[in-house]
Order: structure tokens, then sequence, then C-alpha cells
């Protein structure tokens, strides 16, 4: 099988903790096994801890696993923040400012090695990078579709339709959703994602099921590309 067409594309949420960083390893994983390469990038990464080799990011760190070939962590973690906080308070604590060049920088060194690049975002799509800029921004600068990562649980019909409109209104093109269930007690759960298909007009990409510390590679057949 031939590798998935789109060079690039980013990964966002409907919210904080609703499974951007599972979701974008398990979709590394659906596009490798389609015959390409594929690679993880996590331009800003707040929450990080200090290594032999410098300040490591779980999340980053999870997209490096996922990634064929294996890229220079600077390179997929170009701005990695210390504090678990929102990146513009985590950047500022740090004596860093977050700018677009050294993310186009990082972007095209990815992008020279493998035929796609995963580029998972912070947070929801509203979610600031920094005082000026915005998700968006980086979108726009890297020329993304958007993947959206629906968290499966009481309220995700709303989230959903606020975040596909929102970027619409930003002028981004979002190709595609993926269900993630976070809850596993959530009521009529099948309901909600033919509600979810009903409502969004982009294709439905798959469906996770709840499963905490599951290989995401096993994972990789629940996506249909």
């Amino acid at each position: 099988m031939t590798a998935y067409p789109l060079p690039a594309l980013y990964v966002t949420g409907t919210d904080t903790g609703i499974g951007k960083t599972f979701s974008s390893c398990v979709l590394l994983h659906a596009l490798r096994q389609r015959g390409g390469t594929a690679v993880g990038m996590k331009p800003v990464a707040s929450g990080c801890e200090r290594t032999a080799h410098g300040w490591r990011n779980e999340d980053a760190t999870a997209l490096l696993a996922a990634s064929q070939p294996v890229p220079a962590y600077a390179d997929l973690n170009p701005y990695a923040l210390p504090l678990p906080l929102a990146p513009e308070l985590a950047a500022a604590d740090a004596g860093v400012q977050l700018a677009l060049g050294p993310i186009e920088a990082a972007f095209g060194r990815l992008r020279a090695q493998a035929d796609t690049v995963v580029v998972e975002g912070v947070g929801g799509w509203l979610a600031p990078l920094s005082a000026t800029l915005d998700q968006a921004d980086l979108v726009h600068a890297l020329r993304l579709p958007v993947v959206m990562v629906v968290g499966l649980r009481l309220g995700c019909l709303n989230h959903a339709r606020l975040t596909a409109a929102a970027i619409a209104a930003s002028g981004a093109t979002c190709i595609g959703w993926i269900g993630n269930e976070v809850d596993p007690q959530m009521a009529r759960i099948d309901d909600n994602m033919t509600m979810l298909r009903d409502r969004l007009a982009m294709p439905c990409l798959g469906r996770l099921p709840f499963a905490p510390g599951a290989d995401p590679a096993g994972l990789a057949g629940c996506l249909q590309l």
C-alpha cells in the first residue's frame, strides 16, 4: 500500500486531556502501516523533566517512540518548557520567547526525513501559544490541514461543534476527526458517535477505545485513512 498522501497534518483537540498524544501516536503507526515513513512533532510542550540529555516532555517522547525514522528530539520538540502551565506562562517563567522561526526550521528538517509529519498542538484549538501567537498562526505558517480529536465524554457534542466552528473561522481546513473514548462510563456512546457523524462536516477517521496503557501500534487498525 502507499503512504498517506498528505505530507503533514496538525492534530488538535476539543479540550486538554482528551488523548491528542495517544491519538497522534496511533495515527503515526497507521500511516507507517500503509507503507510510508512518519514522524511526530510537538512544537511546544510544557511540563518537562530534566534529564542527562536536557529537558524532556512525556508527550514528546511518546511521539518520538512512534516515529520512524527517529528524529532528533530538538527537532521534534523545539520548545521544551519546564513548568506544567499554559505555554504562555511556562515560556515567561523560563525566560523564553516563543517564535515561529525555530518551529518552521525544525519542521523543515522533519519534513525532509519522512513522508508525513504529524504535528500535535497544545490543549484545545484556541489555547494560545503566546501573547501574540495562536495555534492557527502555526497551522497557516506550516500550511497544515487539521485533524480534530474528540474526547468522547458528556459535553463532547458541544465541544466538537465549537472546535470545528473555530477551526473553520480561522481559515484552516479540518479534514477529519477521531473519536477517543476517555470516559468508560459514558452513557449512549454509540448514539453520541452517530450524532457527531451527523453534525460534523468532515469525515470520521475512526474511534479509539478506552485502553489505558495500550500499545498505540495495536490500535492503528481503528483508523480509516
